[in-house]
């Protein structure tokens, strides 16, 4: 499993986007399981709460079990292995030590009977034990938390059949189960690798008897609305639920295509019941499909939950698990230097105030050493370490990379308009922001743009005086072009800057 794969930069946007769509439908359902809330005409929001009484933007067991599994899939052993499902196994123990709020009555049974410390073989054998007595082990807890399992094995279906079955079985013994999981990650692992959804591509790895039963389960997801998938506790109607509000949403025309992932999100929600679950079912695949970049930053900002970590981690997780280690300029890692690199002059950083702004920064990936110390959020386009942002800054991220066609930025819209509305968002609650990327040459300066014009600067105006702040500025053809396009209506700012302004306010 050493053996590199050769993925393209939408392939690894792709698996990173299966693990973090998962979570985002998880952290947006859990306020509504078991009708906790309400779901109001404008869709699901981040209100924490539920079951479990969880902060706003806070997962539920469904990532906690997801983050177990992708921990050990990106240290690079087998989840196939012993050593793997051991490995697992002592996540899975160590998190159910804690007390957590909200845990599957069947999962808490076996790794209860488990003990404490236990190999997967113990946690496998607590789990058969618990199916022969019982005869109802098919709960949904393992379909929940297959969002990583395919991303190690992107390149041999046959590896990701045989994990899907094996961590599924730690704890859910009854086959319907196992074989949920099989054609989930399946699927997680055809969209990831083709872009497409499609969640017949594994039943040929089943034996005749479970493909025709899945390819009839299928069918009837998608000749019946979502809603009658409900009560959805059983894998086979979590499965139908998050297939069906999959496949009866459609996607948006254009630009706008990569919305289906909060449309699919807000329908999966809308079904009830086990809402948490099975939007994270079907924000895993939808994730896959759609990549990373897809998940609105609103979302992003405030995700977080079991080990203390934030949705950035599992972004990190999911590329190192997918790419079978660390990637371009060895991310991710604590500090990418790009003087180092040569991809910025020896000693100097390129930073202005934008000329429609003076509460935003604008300058290059250099600025991050010395950040004027007014600046409270950073908004980086470009890959930066981990550590390179204080730790009581704000940091987003965007993945948008500098190059002119299309393969490069699928969602360049979306990405460009979410950016520039998240910049807005920043300086609306009080924050003085750094936008920056590697050099301050195309990204920074048609974010910058994008930003003005979403406060009501034509578009010529707004592009003009950005580029003339910034020395070097030169936004390639598809940024300009993206800028023509990009819903950016007008919106005003909200709440001022922090007292003191731009020029004199403190970090907080």
């Amino acid at each position: 499993m050493t053996t590199r794969i050769d993925l393209t930069s939408a392939q690894l946007d792709r698996a990173c986007g299966a693990l973090l769509g998962s979570a985002v439908g998880d952290a947006l359902g859990a306020g509504y399981e078991f009708g906790s809330a309400a779901l109001g005409p404008e869709g699901p929001a981040m209100i924490g709460g539920g079951l479990g009484g969880f902060a706003p933007g806070e997962w539920t067991d469904d990532t906690t079990m997801a983050w177990c599994i992708a921990d050990v899939a990106a240290s690079g052993v087998d989840l196939r292995s012993e050593e793997g499902l051991t490995a697992v196994a002592r996540r899975f123990r160590d998190w159910y030590g804690t007390g957590p709020a909200d845990i599957g009555i069947q999962t808490s049974r076996v790794l209860r009977a488990a003990g404490p410390d236990p190999t997967g073989a113990a946690l496998l054998d607590a789990s058969r034990k618990l199916h022969e007595k019982t005869g109802h082990t098919a709960g949904n807890g393992s379909l929940m938390r297959t969002a990583a399992v395919a991303l190690p094995y992107l390149d041999d279906p046959d590896a990701v059949a045989e994990a899907a079955a094996k961590v599924s079985a730690l704890t859910h013994h009854d086959p319907r189960a196992g074989e949920a999981c099989v054609l989930w990650s399946l699927a997680i692992r055809h969209a990831v690798m083709e872009g497409e959804l499609d969640v017949r591509v594994g039943l040929d790895l089943l034996d005749d008897d479970a493909a025709r039963y899945w390819a009839s389960r299928i069918d009837e997801a998608e000749v019946r609305r979502p809603g009658h998938f409900n009560p959805n506790g059983w894998v086979v109607a979590a499965f139908q639920a998050a297939w069906s509000a999959i496949s009866h949403t459609p996607v948006p025309s254009g630009g706008d295509a990569c919305r289906h992932l909060g449309d699919v999100l807000a329908a999966a929600i809308a079904i009830g019941d086990d809402t948490d679950t099975v939007a994270a079912i079907a924000g895993a695949l939808v994730g896959a499909r759609w990549g990373a970049s897809a998940v609105p930053a609103q979302w992003r900002r405030a995700l977080h939950g079991y080990p203390g970590i934030r949705g950035e981690r599992l972004v990190e997780l999911a590329h190192l698990a997918a790419n079978r280690g660390p990637g371009q300029h060895g991310w991710p890692t604590a500090r990418i230097d790009y003087r180092e690199k040569r991809w910025l002059p020896p000693t100097g950083s390129t930073l202005v105030r934008h000329p429609h702004d003076d509460g935003v920064w604008l300058g290059d990936a250099g600025v991050l050493d010395e950040l004027p110390d007014d600046v409270t959020a950073v908004v980086s386009l470009c890959l930066v370490g981990n550590e390179q942002v204080p730790a009581d800054v704000e940091h987003v991220t965007f993945r948008l990379i500098d190059r002119a066609e299309s393969r490069s930025n699928p969602h360049l819209d979306f990405v460009l308009a979410d950016a520039a509305r998240t910049v807005a968002a920043l300086r609306d609650e009080g924050h003085v922001v750094l936008v920056h990327c590697v050099a301050a040459q195309s990204r920074t300066p048609t974010v910058g743009a994008a930003y003005a014009m979403l406060r009501g600067v034509p578009h010529d105006e707004a592009l003009d005086a950005v580029c003339a702040a910034l020395p070097a500025a030169s936004p390639n053809p598809a940024f300009r072009d993206a800028l023509t396009r990009a819903d950016l209506t007008p919106q005003t700012a909200g709440t001022p800057a922090p007292e003191g302004g731009a020029d004199g306010s403190t970090r907080h």
